[in-house]
């Protein structure tokens, strides 16, 4: 089996190959993306840990669902940003997965400056994209998303990059003081992968 870091430090465009290769190994995560696409959501992502935790999985010989609780997709709809509206899709969606190994969860991201304050207890920007979401993840690692295109190819979404996550590295992403969500999801993290390195974050 190749190292674990094989890949690290590797060039863009050889992490984005991979990281479709395994993508498309995966019949659950293939059959997310499908669906995704025959339910027509609005501007899709399927990312966060269904993608980099799979690429661990992979890469250190893990079962390929170990430490994978959900897939999370996202859509971007701003013509109804109501609760009900999104609700209606969390439903439709949730049916659509329901016989897959892992539960999908479903959020508009047009709507998460109008909950975020509330839950996290800090100012979140409105978003213009789904894609545009990962900017503010508290973890860089973990701003990784993917779409199948109408054309078949596989599209990556990774504003940092992929190298964190090929390099095993938990990197924080300061752009929101959301310190704690970034050490509480590492440590959970190192639990499961040993293999990680964990960066502090900057004071």
């Amino acid at each position: 089996m190749a190292h674990h870091l094989e890949y690290a430090g590797a060039a863009p465009e050889t992490q984005r190959d991979v990281l479709v290769e395994i993508i498309r190994g995966q019949p659950h995560l293939m059959a997310i993306l499908k669906g995704m696409a025959a339910l027509d959501l609005p501007d899709p992502l399927l990312g966060s840990g269904a993608i980099y935790n799979t690429v661990w999985n992979v890469l250190t010989g893990r079962p390929v669902l170990t430490g994978i609780n959900d897939a999370d997709v996202v859509y971007f709809d701003g013509s109804d940003l109501s609760y009900d509206a999104e609700d209606r899709m969390i439903r439709r969606v949730e049916h659509h997965f329901r016989d897959l190994p892992i539960p999908v969860q479903v959020r508009n991201q047009a709507r998460v400056h109008l909950w975020f304050p509330e839950r996290f207890g800090m100012a979140y920007p409105q978003l213009r994209s789904s894609a545009e979401m990962m900017r503010y993840f508290a973890t860089r690692t973990h701003a990784v998303a993917a779409r199948l295109e109408p054309g078949g190819e596989l599209s990556i979404h990774a504003p940092f990059g992929l190298d964190d996550m090929f390099s095993f590295r938990v990197t924080p992403n300061p752009a929101l003081p959301n310190r704690e969500t970034h050490e509480r999801k590492a440590e959970r993290a190192k639990a499961i992968w040993p293999e990680l390195r964990v960066v502090p974050w900057p004071t």
